[in-house]
């Protein structure tokens, strides 16, 4: 995070209506801030990639994004930027398996601008955010933490692959998307399969549905 100069952040979020509701309350606050939105994975690693980035603030769904795997995709990506989930869903479970992937806080949509202000907060100054309600407990996710590690070998190309075979894309509609060979989306497939410790493609897909945990497969956010 650049300690000096304006703050420089990026909201990924495919609802219109949030994404400006939040640029907003943002830009009230921190007026001398660049806030700069995305409304999908893609567009928000583009952003990221362009220039000095301190924050992210992190939709959990959007097209072509299951579960986690954004934030897994992300953290790959840019692991020196934090992530702040903000999310439809209020479970704690939830929360949990985002800060196990790696989000620097977890805030759910229904917060109000105090609550986010103090994520963001937080979080700028290098620390963890839960909001209250789901704070306590000294019972880590070990299961999500265990998945992480795992994950956490993958390459972001892998990463999107991954997201690929788990939407039912064969080798070749993935080679197509990424714009590269067949031979190296099998070379990624293999190397996916060694990292994650499974034999075939039906496992991977089935480990990387646990990105998702419980939230449910149409959840808005």
């Amino acid at each position: 995070m650049a300690e000096s100069g304006p703050l420089h952040i990026i909201i990924a979020d495919d609802h219109p209506l949030f994404r400006d509701a939040l640029r907003l309350t943002l830009e009230t606050r921190l007026s001398a801030a660049t806030v700069e939105a995305a409304g999908s994975l893609d567009e928000a690693a583009k952003l990221i990639g362009s220039c000095e980035v301190d924050l992210v603030l992190l939709d959990l769904t959007m097209p072509g994004v299951q579960g986690l795997s954004g934030l897994l995709y992300l953290r790959a990506q840019f692991p020196s930027v934090p992530v702040v989930v903000i999310s439809a869903s209020e479970d704690r479970s939830i929360a949990r398996k985002c800060i196990a992937f790696g989000a620097a806080g977890f805030v759910p949509k229904s917060a109000n601008a105090t609550t986010i202000n103090a994520a963001i907060d937080k979080v700028l100054a290098g620390g963890l955010f839960l909001p209250t309600e789901m704070e306590g407990g000294d019972d880590p996710d070990r299961d999500a933490e265990a998945l992480a590690a795992r994950l956490s070998a993958l390459t972001p190309q892998q990463v999107r692959v991954l997201m690929m075979l788990s939407q039912g894309l064969l080798n070749k509609q993935i080679a197509y998307e990424l714009s590269v060979s067949e031979a190296t989306v099998k070379a990624h497939v293999s190397a996916i399969l060694t990292k994650l410790g499974v034999e075939s493609r039906t496992q991977a897909v089935i480990l990387a549905a646990r990105i998702g945990g419980t939230m449910p497969p149409q959840a808005s956010g």
